[in-house]
């Protein structure tokens, strides 16, 4: 894909000349960009780079499983150095593809599912059980805390209304990832995606609840409610959908705000609490579904400025360059965190 920046070649060469600490490209391994991509994204976001580059990660590792997390922070010192234009995630992916065999292979992988692997194993790597946990602590994720789920886990309720007898009960569900439909036309907003997400749907015929006051299965109507908001919270456009028993990729142009993202009309009154979110990192997918290309957006914690990363290469580009109609996964962060 061919970007125009609005920067000369000479800025752009004493800004990378300087090689900012944050600015390294990652060598393709044959079909890896989808790795890249998501490397570079969860590499740029400031909680995790201080919670690896800190060395706390050390003494929450649990060794027996934690070959993956040992290499993802050596990856993560490496592209922190500041001394090398890119790196290779080779060890990586190599000590990755072990627990999970489908992304040994180099062949062209979903971002998506590789990035909620990655989390996953991460969150293995680190977690503490509630066991060892009293209070307020005790009451978070069901599998045990880390610093994954401090960072990206929020909660959904789930409010099921019986239409019969009007009852409503609630359903609590964690979530890392938000997959959002996208309406059916050319442009629409990151709004009106969560607004299809939240909608409320009616469960009727086979999808019937089956309701304890009444006893028996009933209609019911399913509204999801943010209770709980994370820090780092990942939007995934749906992009890829099924059409007559075939794949496709919807080319519809989102937009989506670079600051001030509101979530409160999706949040419930007594949960709230007034959280402003900004735009840090995106994953563009380009291309068809079989022959397509993964990069990434993000913003450096330092220098404020965002930067394109296409493997090896790292170009600083403008705020409006941000916006694509390539955008398939977005990271917000939670202001004042």
């Amino acid at each position: 894909m061919a970007w125009k920046w609005k920067y000369s070649q000479k800025e752009e060469m004493e800004d990378m000349s300087s090689r900012h600490p944050g600015l390294t490209g990652l060598q393709n391994l044959e079909n890896t960009c989808y790795m890249n991509a998501v490397l570079q994204c969860l590499c740029s976001l400031p909680q995790l780079v201080e919670y690896f580059l800190s060395g706390r990660w050390n003494t929450a590792l649990h060794t027996e499983i934690g070959e993956s997390a040992t290499a993802f922070s050596c990856l993560m010192s490496d592209m922190w150095l500041g001394e090398f234009d890119c790196v290779s995630p080779e060890a990586f992916h190599s000590v990755f593809g072990k627990r999970y065999p489908t992304f040994s292979r180099r062949t062209q992988h979903d971002a998506q599912e590789f990035l909620i692997c990655v989390l996953d194993e991460l969150h293995e790597a680190f977690k503490e059980s509630s066991r060892h946990r009293t209070g307020a602590e005790a009451r978070g994720s069901g599998s045990g805390t880390s610093i994954i789920t401090q960072l990206f886990e929020g909660q959904l309720s789930y409010g099921i209304t019986c239409l019969k007898c009007n009852t409503i009960t609630d359903k609590p569900e964690s979530f890392t990832v938000l997959s959002l439909p996208i309406p059916s036309r050319r442009v629409c907003s990151l709004q009106e995606c969560l607004d299809c997400f939240f909608q409320p749907d009616t469960l009727t015929r086979n999808n019937q609840i089956h309701c304890y006051w009444c006893g028996t299965n009933q209609d019911a109507t399913v509204k999801a409610t943010i209770t709980r908001a994370p820090q780092i919270i990942i939007f995934h456009l749906k992009r890829f959908a099924w059409q007559d028993k075939h794949r496709r990729k919807l080319s519809t142009t989102v937009g989506y705000p670079l600051h001030n993202l509101d979530l409160s009309p999706y949040s419930s009154a007594f949960f709230y609490n007034n959280a402003e979110y900004s735009l840090h990192a995106v994953v563009n997918h380009s291309g068809d579904i079989d022959y397509g290309h993964y990069t990434a957006f993000c913003k450096h914690s330092t220098t404020k400025h965002w930067y394109s990363f296409d493997d090896v290469q790292v170009t600083k580009i403008p705020d409006s360059a941000v916006q694509t109609d390539t955008a398939y996964l977005l990271f917000y962060t939670c202001k004042g965190y």
